[in-house]
């Protein structure tokens, strides 16, 4: 898992609500067992007209938005089945952190399984970035994991809050796999000793 401690760039804002993840990654696409080769299919019933052709009105097929790292959305972002597909494709596609009003629950613990850091924050704060990102095609966003801040250098800053397990997961990139791993001289120790029957 790459490690996140800071990203900078363009903030796509994707001005919806409840977006599930049958959006995020529709379900004929999920014949795959690797994690990656989703990204073109991310938010595929959005991005592309009948005809096949990019939808020019899509915020992820738009300049600069079609580079964003960051993803700006409403609350419940990530809502419906429980796919870790859709982490998959948000990260395939180049997006390290998703910032809305609210999480589904599941999604929100595969990001951080996947190395994607999910922000919370108030709406009124999202509604600003995503008004200053759509006024203006130079505008960039750096969210910062090392000092947990989200800013502008135009003047808005502010803090967020991520459970300090889940922060240092993403600062080292270790999924609970590699947790795990990290303990594999003692688990194994361990087993030595045991009596099996």
């Amino acid at each position: 898992m790459k490690p996140f401690r800071k990203v900078t760039g363009p903030a796509a804002p994707l001005d919806r609500v409840d977006v599930d993840t049958d959006q995020i990654i529709p379900k004929q696409f999920l014949k795959r067992i690797e994690k990656s080769g989703y990204g073109d299919f991310l938010f595929f019933d959005w991005r592309y007209l009948d005809d096949g052709k990019p939808d020019p009105d899509f915020v992820l097929n738009r300049e600069p938005f079609d580079q964003a790292p960051i993803l700006l959305a409403g609350r419940n972002f990530g809502c419906g089945s429980s796919r870790e597909h859709a982490a998959w494709a948000l990260e395939n596609f180049g997006i390290r952190a998703v910032v809305a009003t609210s999480f589904a629950d599941i999604f929100q613990s595969n990001c951080y399984q996947n190395g994607l850091l999910p922000v919370t924050l108030p709406e009124e704060q999202i509604r600003h970035l995503m008004e200053r990102a759509e006024a203006d095609p130079a505008y960039r966003v750096t969210i910062d994991l090392e000092n947990n801040t989200i800013s502008d250098g135009q003047g808005f800053e502010t803090a967020f809050e991520v459970d300090p397990f889940r922060r240092n997961s993403l600062l080292e990139g270790l999924d609970d796999i590699d947790m795990t791993l990290r303990d594999l001289d003692s688990i194994m120790a361990f087993e030595d000793t045991r009596e099996y029957r």
